[in-house]
């Protein structure tokens, strides 16, 4: 099979339309490469090579697709712990993040990390992190220097719906409307706060976007299953963030297939809730999408194909990795953050 990342973005001069058949074959790519990266992650789990608990977007590719894909180099990433799928949207090698994973000395933080704490700066990826809503202010603050600088840098970050009840959100939605900041907030509404339906402890039905109006944003709910309208949303938003319009939030209804973490069984759910969403699959929706604008069944399956052999290849090379040597232990953990290193 020849080269077919090369077939799978050459792009159908016959297809016009405000998105273009090259980024749509992209983020269908995207979509797929993560769907079986974190299929393979959740396999790895349990054959005990991947230690620890991790947290999948199994469901919610979409997201992680469509606002990547409207991003331009230089923007920046801020992920929770369940950032895997964003991470790789960014063009992190697989190989890189099933490394972290499995604590392997070529995982991205040379198995440092783990799967909550993965990052690259390389790829604008600025962290992802374990404690909720703490990297919200982290975001204002990347956001600022971008104004400060007169830099056309976006931050844009990602959030779950259980974040809408914590301090930091609110602090930080303030600060970035009355600074006018260039920062995006996205909520990933997936419907459970960990165990907890987001509707049984929230006193409004959308926890992000019925409070927008309080900081004077619009109110802005959308399809997060559909990679289509969530790239939309988001080049505008950008759009207007890097024009000097001040912060979005967009607040993306999606859903996650397993529980909140490899702990988590999901018993919690009422029956039947799980296959509902399914039939509006983030991955099966954009087949169809790519096939009703002319897309052959040959350059989907070419797509496919692909992303699994990539996959399978990141999977054996980290199988076969090492793990980090026992003297980088105490390395890159510490900063006295004294006058040097502040300045």
């Amino acid at each position: 099979m020849a080269k077919i990342e090369d077939r799978a973005l050459a792009p159908n001069a016959s297809l016009n339309d405000d998105i273009g058949e090259e980024t749509r074959l992209r983020m269908y790519r995207m979509q797929v490469e993560i769907r079986e990266a974190e299929q393979r992650a959740y396999d790895l789990f349990l054959q005990n090579l991947v230690k620890g608990t991790s947290h999948l977007s199994l469901g919610q590719e979409a997201v992680a697709a469509g606002c990547a894909a409207a991003m331009k180099p230089g923007d920046l990433s801020f992920c929770t712990y369940r950032g895997h799928a964003h991470t790789l949207a960014r063009g992190v090698p697989i190989e890189k993040v099933l490394g972290e994973l499995m604590q392997r000395d070529n995982g991205l933080m040379r198995g440092k990390g783990g799967s909550m704490h993965l990052t690259s700066v390389d790829h604008g990826v600025m962290g992802s992190y374990a404690i909720i809503g703490a990297h919200l202010p982290i975001a204002c603050g990347a956001a600022w220097r971008a104004q400060y600088k007169g830099q056309k840098d976006v931050s844009v970050c990602f959030f779950g719906d259980g974040t809408t009840n914590i301090g930091a959100f609110h602090e930080a939605l303030n600060f970035a409307a009355v600074w006018k900041l260039p920062v995006i907030f996205v909520c990933e509404n997936n419907l459970y706060m960990e165990y907890t339906p987001i509707g049984d402890v929230t006193a409004v039905p959308h926890p992000a976007a019925d409070r927008a109006a309080a900081y004077g944003l619009p109110r802005i709910v959308i399809d997060g299953n559909d990679a289509d309208i969530v790239y939309r949303t988001a080049a505008a938003a950008y759009e207007k963030a890097r024009a000097g319009g001040g912060p979005s939030l967009i607040e993306c209804l999606t859903y996650r297939y397993s529980g909140h973490s490899r702990a988590d069984p999901a018993k919690y759910r009422p029956e039947g809730e799980l296959e509902k969403w399914k039939e509006r699959d983030p991955i099966k929706i954009y087949r169809e999408r790519l096939k009703q604008f002319g897309v052959s069944e040959d350059i989907i399956d070419a797509i496919e194909t692909y992303a699994r052999r990539r996959v399978d290849e990141a999977t054996e090379k980290c199988k076969a990795a090492p793990p980090p040597a026992v003297e980088i232990l105490t390395t890159d953990v510490y900063a006295n953050g004294g006058f040097a290193w502040r300045n």
